[in-house]
């Protein structure tokens, strides 16, 4: 899961990639997908799977259940806080 680095608005983006480096990259550089064009983004989650079908379904869920992405969001907000004061 991705989220933009600035504050306003705060987006976040989920998708299934082999390759999370390259794939960041993408988005950074406007290559990516459509919905992420003209932000920049930073990885705040991932998650392994032995199939691509369970990536797949896994990503379908996250990206219906916008509750857990604020939680995700909130707990690598509260991991650079608790990093910076360290």
């Amino acid at each position: 899961m991705l989220k933009t680095t600035s504050r306003d608005p705060i987006k976040t983006y989920v998708g299934y990639s082999n390759n999370v480096s390259l794939r960041l990259k993408k988005h950074n550089s406007n290559t990516g997908a459509k919905s992420t064009k003209g932000h920049k983004w930073e990885l705040i989650f991932k998650k392994k799977f032995l199939s691509k079908s369970s990536a797949m379904s896994y990503e379908y869920y996250l990206k219906k259940n916008r509750t857990l992405r604020k939680q995700l969001v909130k707990k690598h907000e509260k991991n650079i806080r608790k990093n910076s004061t360290n």
